[in-house]
């Protein structure tokens, strides 16, 4: 029955970045807005993206912005971006919305970005995850295979140190941090399409 229902239905694929939902980023809850964050992402009335958990507390960005360095905009990578993620210690959320960017539905190959099983071909290191002891050295030697230019960008709360007390900046320099726990697959869409220099805010 189910082939006969997606025959029915057809092929369908997101339509970022010519249009996106509300839905596609994060679910909406009707909850009470805290007066401070219990993940300290919001004080004093101040927003700290990288501490975003994507919670729905709150009316928060919800990660739509990327703290990316204006020097990314010149890179070459506007026609293809080759991407080596790297799990340096997940509960495994992030793996799972990384691997819906290759489905049938996201398609991230359309957009001119593609994954490689080695950092030695890649542009960008997409970390997520926490860094343990042990993952710290392949972090480093996953960073040192790259090829210039390279970039790096930060998936996810515990990659961003606000759930572990460990920023994935400690140990490789980071170009771009991408807030939530997990981001959303159009977020992470929307962070490598800027940090190739196809900013679609």
């Amino acid at each position: 029955m189910w082939i006969l229902r997606g025959l029915r239905k057809g092929v369908m694929t997101s339509g970022y970045p010519g249009k996106v939902s509300d839905d596609e980023l994060a679910p909406d809850f009707p909850l009470k807005e805290p007066e401070e964050c219990p993940f300290g992402a919001l004080k004093n009335g101040k927003f700290d993206i990288n501490r975003c958990l994507n919670c729905r507390l709150c009316n928060a960005p919800l990660g739509r912005k990327l703290d990316v360095d204006e020097i990314l905009n010149q890179m070459n990578f506007k026609n293809s971006l080759h991407v080596f993620f790297l799990d340096v210690g997940t509960c495994h959320a992030c793996n799972r919305e990384v691997a819906q960017l290759s489905s049938p539905y996201y398609d991230v190959q359309r957009l001119g970005i593609f994954f490689t099983p080695t950092p030695k071909h890649a542009d960008v290191l997409l970390v997520a995850g926490c860094p343990t002891d042990d993952m710290i050295p392949v972090l480093r030697e996953a960073y040192e295979l790259m090829p210039e230019p390279k970039r790096v960008l930060a998936l996810g709360a515990c990659a961003n140190g606000s759930l572990c007390g460990r920023d994935t900046g400690e140990f490789v320099p980071v170009d771009g941090y991408v807030a939530g726990c997990p981001p959303a697959p159009v977020q992470i869409i929307r962070a490598l399409l800027k940090i190739s220099g196809r900013d679609m805010e």
